[in-house]
């Protein structure tokens, strides 16, 4: 099969219509659909259902597109290798971050980069960043859809991955109250509270803590928005949990953060295909990373 068939057919599953596909390319859309009808005439197979709402793929189409995303991590790999053989010292690196490390760590590393550009007056390395919370953003490492991957982990086993957990900094986690209450002595205290809760991670993590103090807490909200949790600690109707890096990116008034030493920090850290390190730019991004989220 043609790989630029293949990269077709992938970018038009991904838009999920051919038009849609064809804009994401740059093509006509004629010119894409010719190039459909190539990659089926080679599998001999139809490979997409289209419809009223877009396209989407047969079952050999799924095994196809398996084998597109391979091709194109493939030819990513390629050119950064030859980038790497050639001493590239600019272009653009692709960063997934989860939210608070999206406020606070990478835009200190997206300046940190500007400044050394500005002081060599080269074009420098460019950061794109994309939101994703860490399950999201290991996937995007897979999809080759971002070289880098900001995520966190909490205390316990460790992860089996294919990808290199490579850790920066520990982020103390918080207890969260109105700022007119006093600090307690500890999560026990807190039993008959109503809680906020946030992504599934922090919620699994408040469970456990809970229950390593002896009882299950009364999740009355759930939320992934920082700012949030504390907007209903600060009216007073629950408490929270917080790591320290999501009230480095906003604090509001009205909440109070309380150190506890009963809860271990997380860990946060950078996720990435082996051997992308070697690329000059990807090790800038590496390098700035370790110095920002460490400092």
């Amino acid at each position: 099969m043609d790989p630029r068939r293949l990269l077709t057919f992938r970018a038009v599953v991904r838009a999920g219509s051919i038009s849609a596909g064809a804009r994401d390319l740059g093509w006509t859309q004629p010119a894409v659909s010719q190039q459909l009808a190539g990659l089926e005439r080679d599998a001999g197979t139809p490979l997409l259902v289209r419809g009223p709402t877009g396209v989407v793929p047969t079952e050999a189409g799924a095994v196809v597109l398996r084998h597109a995303a391979a091709v194109d991590a493939a030819l990513r790999a390629a050119r950064e290798e030859v980038d790497e053989l050639i001493g590239l010292r600019s272009g653009t690196v692709r960063i997934a971050a989860f939210p608070s490390a999206g406020a606070v760590i990478v835009p200190a590393v997206a300046a940190t980069l500007h400044e050394r550009a500005a002081a060599t007056q080269s074009p420098g390395v460019q950061l794109q960043m994309e939101e994703a919370e860490p399950p999201e953003a290991a996937a995007l490492v897979r999809s080759n859809d971002v070289h880098l991957a900001l995520a966190f982990r909490y205390p316990g086993p460790a992860e089996a991955d294919d990808l290199v957990w490579r850790p920066l900094a520990r982020d103390p986690i918080r207890i969260v109250l109105p700022a007119a209450r006093p600090p307690v002595d500890g999560l026990e205290a807190l039993r008959d509270e109503a809680w906020v809760a946030g992504c599934t991670r922090c919620r699994a993590h408040l469970l456990a803590a809970c229950a390593a103090a002896g009882f299950a807490p009364d999740v009355r909200h759930v939320t992934d928005d920082y700012v949030a949790v504390q907007a209903f600690v600060a009216r007073g109707v629950a408490v929270a949990l917080l790591p320290e890096l999501a009230l480095r990116a906003a604090t509001l008034d009205g909440v109070r953060a309380h150190p506890t030493p009963e809860l271990a920090p997380r860990t946060i850290g950078v996720l990435h295909r082996r051997g992308v390190e070697r690329v000059p730019a990807v090790a800038a991004v590496l390098t700035a990373l370790e110095a920002t989220a460490g400092g």
